[in-house]
Order: C-alpha cells, then sequence, then structure tokens
C-alpha cells in the first residue's frame, strides 16, 4: 500500500470491494480518511477529488473535503460515522434535487470545454463520457451499447439478452422521458455511497459523476437499498419529476444492473436481461 508520507495511527477500515480504505493522522496533525490502491490508474484519485468538488459547488450536499491527492491514493477529510435520521434524509432529498438542477455543461463530462475521451469508472469498468447532443443518445451510445458489447465478449448475457438492450437503444427516444436540460449526477448512487455523520446527515461519496438525466441518480438509489424514503419524498418536494417516471425506473436501473452482471455476474444477469425485456 501507498500512504501519504508521514502518517501514523494508521487503522485498515472497510472500504468497498475495489479499494484499501485506512483512518490515519496525517503529519500535519489531521485525521483523515486514505483510498489506496495498488493497480489504481493514473489520474484515477484526482477525477474522483474533482467530481467531489462538482457535487459540492452548487452548496446542497455534502461531500469530504480533499485534503491530498496522489495517483497512488486520494486523502479525504474523516467524517465521524453515524445514522442518518429522518431530517438528515429530508436535507439530503432536498439537496440532491438542488445538485441536479444546478446542471451540468453537456450530457457527458463535466469538464468545460473538455476534449472526447474522458471516462466514468465504475469499479475496474470504464464507460465513455464524450459529448452527445440528447441524453437518448448519451444513453444509448456511452451506456448500454459498450456495456452490452463487453457482455456480448465476456459471454455475461445470453445472445436474447444482447438483443433486447438493442432494441431498448432504438426506442430511447420515446422510452427516455421529456427533454430535460442535463442534470448535475452523482452517477454512482447506490445506499452505501452515502455515508452518514455522527449527526444524522447524509454524506456523498465515491462519484462517477457526469451531466445525465436525474432519474438514473434516483433509480440506482431504489434498486440497492435506500436509506430512507424520506430522502424521495423531500426530493420530489423539490423538484418534481417529470410524468410517468415510474415508469421509467427499470429503464435507469439497467445501468447499474448491467455494471453488476459484467463485475459480480451472478443474479445480476438475469436481472439485466428481466430489465431490458420490460421496454422490449
Amino acid at each position: 500500500m501507498t500512504l501519504p508520507p508521514g502518517a501514523r495511527e494508521v487503522r485498515r477500515i472497510g472500504g468497498g470491494d475495489i479499494n484499501e480504505a485506512y483512518r490515519l493522522v496525517l503529519a500535519d496533525g489531521r485525521e483523515a480518511f486514505v483510498k489506496t490502491r495498488a493497480d489504481a490508474h493514473p489520474g484515477e484519485y484526482a477525477l474522483e477529488a474533482e467530481a467531489l468538488a462538482w457535487l459540492a459547488a452548487p452548496g446542497a450536499v455534502h461531500t469530504p473535503r480533499v485534503l491530498e491527492v496522489d495517483d497512488s491514493y486520494l486523502v479525504l477529510e474523516w467524517v465521524a460515522p453515524g445514522s442518518l435520521t429522518e431530517e438528515g434524509a429530508e436535507d439530503l432529498g432536498r439537496g440532491l434535487a438542488e445538485t441536479h438542477l444546478a446542471g451540468a455543461p453537456r450530457f457527458g463530462d463535466f469538464h468545460d470545454g473538455s476534449d472526447d475521451g474522458a471516462i466514468s469508472r465504475f469499479g475496474s469498468l470504464q464507460l465513455p463520457n464524450d459529448p452527445a447532443d440528447d441524453w437518448p443518445t448519451f444513453y444509448a451510445e456511452r451506456r448500454l451499447r459498450p456495456l452490452a458489447r463487453l457482455a456480448q465478449e465476456r459471454g455475461v448475457l445470453e445472445r436474447r439478452g444482447v438483443q433486447a438492450i438493442e432494441r431498448v437503444c432504438e426506442r430511447l427516444p420515446e422510452l427516455a422521458g421529456p427533454p430535460e436540460p442535463p442534470a448535475r449526477l452523482h452517477g454512482d448512487l447506490w445506499s452505501g455511497n452515502i455515508m452518514p455523520d455522527d449527526q444524522g446527515r447524509g454524506w456523498l461519496i465515491d462519484p462517477s459523476s457526469y451531466g445525465g438525466q436525474r432519474e438514473v441518480d434516483l433509480a440506482m438509489l431504489r434498486l440497492f437499498g435506500s436509506p430512507s424514503r424520506r430522502i424521495f419524498a423531500a426530493y420530489e418536494e423539490a423538484a418534481a419529476l417529470a410524468e410517468g417516471w415510474q415508469q421509467r425506473v427499470e429503464l435507469y436501473q439497467l445501468l447499474p444492473l448491467l455494471v453488476h452482471a459484467l463485475l459480480f455476474g451472478g443474479s445480476y444477469r438475469a436481472a439485466a436481461e428481466r430489465a431490458a425485456m420490460a421496454y422490449d
């Protein structure tokens, strides 16, 4: 492992399936959280640090401050863990709505004036964030089709599943919902990426941010066990979703299901096929 110079009182803690995670004290005396991995890609942690800052910029949600970033590790302020309160859940729902509505420069990479070639990381997977003119094009060409091709190459999905995804892509202009401006997405918003602190507030961590359809974040949050229904109620009060959003939940859950099918296999394969066939 690689840790910041001068770090002391190092303790290994739980930090997910990909990275090693540590609680430690930096050389300057600050308590910190560090994530590190021997095979981290160059610029991976810098991109995560930029995404955290981008989500925090509207001032509506809590994200940990970045203390130091290196190709080998990311150092964040230590947030004392706790349990999400009802008030914290409501604040998070309102803050997430405000963050989404703060917008993005385009569908795709969130950097202003960015060249093509930007990516989002989901575990060991990389997906393109090259800008698209509209959301259905981005969702088809930068998310579903690349994942379907990988699933076919690796034998993760049966042929019928890949064909169903292709038909969904062809129908996306009619399935994707009313056009909206690009939202400021977390991009990997499952319940494990909402960290409650000791004051009952929710903090957003581990983003894979890009400009997209805001229903994507909410669909993923519903998929793997939401921390509280109050998040959704508060969100709806602050920024109601477009009519018919309930019928699009599985459409946008197809993305994380495909990612999980590729990373973990198992029941996610069948779940991804079922989600695609629901719109076939």
